[in-house]
């Protein structure tokens, strides 16, 4: 069996560059750079930069033809089409399964390639679960919390975004191995908690944690797959466990969705929100 390659990696601070003009030391590093709609000005900058500080530059971008295309060595369009909605879903989704192909090939890891290719059906399957009962108990909500752990954290991440986009529910997302900290403070009777757990690893944890939320009184919506009794939400198994984000956010989207028409909100178009943020 092929042993993946770790190869270490971090976030670039635009600020670092277009506010700070901090030099870079970076050859022998890849700059990747991901952005919608390619024209935001402090990912242009930012990638000059690393291009000219000796990293080689690629672009996912759902737009071709933009300046941070022309700022990097090489764009992979994602083709996810015209996004719409000023909160970005489809795109979003398309730039987690480029990135997962990305390492795949970079790695070797046929493993995951081969879960890849059952990717598709596997999220026709996520588009159609039921999370009605979320629906219903975030309703009335103003705050809550969204936990996830590993790669189920950056999820977390964006389900908390599209909360705060979408429904105007101030929405906080923590690991899983960080909530029993400072966090926990604000757990208070029937406060809201999306715990996201789906087969791999972390999940005995997060299923440990989220029994002892409601032991304090949390008002715990618990996502995972069938293996799972006392979830509240359904997940499909992704099939491999680097996948298993895809899946979670699939369906997470169909019920915020929901959830913001139920709240009285269009969540294509939310207040004070532009589709293309100028940031410098």
């Amino acid at each position: 069996m092929h042993e993946a390659k770790r190869h270490p990696g971090g976030f670039a601070t635009p600020s670092l560059t277009t506010l700070a003009k901090a030099p870079w030391r970076a050859n022998g590093h890849l700059a990747l750079a991901v952005s919608q709609s390619g024209q935001s000005p402090d990912l242009v900058a930012t990638q000059q930069a690393l291009a000219t500080s000796g990293a080689r530059t690629l672009a996912l971008l759902n737009t071709l033809g933009t300046p941070l295309g022309a700022a990097s060595d090489t764009e992979i369009a994602l083709y996810a089409g015209e996004e719409k909605s000023v909160a970005a879903t489809k795109s979003y989704l398309a730039t987690l399964s480029a990135m997962a192909q990305l390492l795949g090939h970079w790695n070797e890891e046929r493993s995951l390639l081969a879960a890849l290719e059952g990717l598709p059906e596997h999220l026709e399957q996520a588009l159609a679960q039921d999370w009605g009962p979320a629906v219903e108990a975030l309703q009335a909500a103003d705050r809550l919390m969204v936990i996830g752990r590993g790669a189920g954290l950056a999820v977390a991440q964006e389900a908390a975004l599209k909360f705060k986009e979408t429904c105007a529910i101030q929405a906080e997302a923590f690991s899983g191995a960080e909530v029993r900290h400072g966090p926990m403070a604000l757990i208070g009777p029937d406060y809201p908690v999306l715990v996201f757990a789906p087969p791999g690893p972390e999940q005995a944890g997060l299923i440990t944690l989220a029994e002892w939320l409601e032991s304090v009184g949390a008002k715990v919506l618990l996502a995972a797959d069938a293996s799972v009794a006392k979830r509240q939400l359904t997940l499909v198994d992704a099939g491999h466990d680097d996948l298993q984000p895809l899946s979670v956010i699939q369906s997470f989207y169909v019920m915020v969705a929901a959830l913001a028409a139920a709240r009285g909100s269009d969540p294509d178009r939310p207040r004070h929100l532009n589709k293309v943020t100028c940031t410098l």
